[in-house]
């Protein structure tokens, strides 16, 4: 299916892995031309050569930390008038027990998982409307509708970024300007798979042991992790010019775990 988007310009703020790398995958099979960011160069730069090789699509890799001014600044300087922009990070740690959260990690949750994606919602939005044509994706978690000990780094902060992205998105709907968050729950990616790996050695069990003691933790319905690929081709088509009526939605992925009817 073609989504209408070749050659629009994409910033994905968070790409190197996981869900991110997914999603930048799935736009540059539809021809994006694509900025990709993270902190660690080497990753990111082996990210963008394998979409590259296996889209042919333009890739650049921005070294860049979207928490910082200095991150967002290189970002902006790289692409300034993305037509699409697509943001997420590396989670935060999971915390199995909240008095183990310091003020110090509550500042660097917010950084990265609020104030960033807020700032470079706000640098670009206006340039898109002026433009008639933008799409900007938040991919926060389900822990922002689903609250559970174990994220509280990160679902009460994507709780407000939520908030505030579909605040603005009834302001520049009028504009050709859509603005919608996605919700993971537990998909297979290489963070996932060192976290479960590392928890098997450390309890002496196996990788399948602790893969499927998650999923009844969670009571996944899938009884399976998600497929990071199809999250991906999920956020391209949030991203597509067949978006145009699909403001301000808040679309959980995670295998049936978040159980309501709205």
């Amino acid at each position: 299916m073609d989504l209408r988007i070749r050659n629009r310009r994409a910033i994905i703020a968070g790409a190197s892995a996981g869900l991110g790398y997914s999603s930048a995958m799935a736009l540059a099979r539809e021809g994006v031309t694509l900025f990709i960011s993270a902190r660690g160069e080497e990753r990111l730069r082996n990210a963008a050569e394998t979409i590259a090789r296996e889209t042919t699509a333009s890739v650049t890799p921005v070294v860049a930390d979207h928490g910082t001014r200095e991150g967002r600044q290189a970002l902006l300087k790289a692409c300034p008038q993305p037509d699409i922009l697509v943001i997420t990070c590396s989670p935060p740690k999971a915390t199995e027990d909240f008095r183990e959260i310091s003020e110090e990690d509550w500042y660097g949750s917010v950084t990265t998982t609020l104030v960033g994606p807020i700032e470079l919602m706000k640098a670009t939005v206006d340039g898109m409307a002026d433009r008639r044509w933008g799409r900007i994706v938040n991919i926060a978690t389900g822990a922002a509708k689903h609250p559970t000990e174990l994220r509280l780094l990160s679902g009460p902060t994507r709780s407000a970024l939520v908030n505030y992205t579909v605040a603005l998105s009834k302001r520049f709907a009028k504009d050709n300007v859509i603005l919608n968050n996605l919700l993971p729950g537990l998909h297979a990616t290489p963070g996932l798979e060192k976290m479960l790996s590392d928890r098997a050695e450390r309890n002496g069990s196996s990788y399948a042991f602790e893969e499927q003691r998650l999923i009844e933790f969670f009571g996944m319905p899938t009884k399976r992790l998600a497929d990071s690929d199809d999250f991906g081709a999920f956020c391209a088509l949030l991203c597509s010019d067949y978006a145009n009526s699909i403001v301000g939605q808040n679309l959980v992925i995670d295998g049936g775990t978040i159980h309501g009817m709205f």
